[in-house]
């Protein structure tokens, strides 16, 4: 009997992580005068080495469920775009949840994006609005 190789599943952070990099690649390859303006404030935690760093961080300002990017261009409607990835199954946190009313209360615009296509159709949904 044959047994079937398996490819190894990948932990939905990995997933993320991906999609985020091929978000960032597509949007500055399409939008290079914009690129500055899409940013990504490293809040993972994954980074942290002692308890310290943590709390330090914390001081700092890191928040848990700050939106994966934040495009700091305001459009008609919107003062700036909050983007939170997340894999096909993957759900928002409730800080990520808070983190939403937060920055639509201050005139944001936060959006859920699962795919690089939906990506794509967003960024151009908000520039072109």
């Amino acid at each position: 009997m044959e047994t079937e190789k398996k490819t190894p599943r990948q932990r939905p952070r990995h997933l993320e992580d991906r999609l985020q990099t091929s978000c960032v690649s597509w949007f500055s390859f399409q939008y290079p005068g914009l690129r500055l303006l899409l940013h990504h404030s490293p809040n993972e935690g994954l980074l942290v080495k002692k308890q310290t760093d943590g709390a330090k961080r914390k001081a700092m300002g890191v928040r848990a469920g700050f939106p994966d990017l934040i495009l700091l261009k305001p459009n008609s409607r919107y003062h700036y775009l909050a983007i939170e990835l997340k894999t096909a199954s993957g759900r928002q946190s409730e800080n990520q949840k808070t983190y939403q009313q937060a920055v639509e209360e201050a005139g944001g615009r936060y959006i859920l994006v699962r795919s690089i296509e939906e990506f794509m159709n967003e960024i151009k949904y908000y520039l072109d609005e």
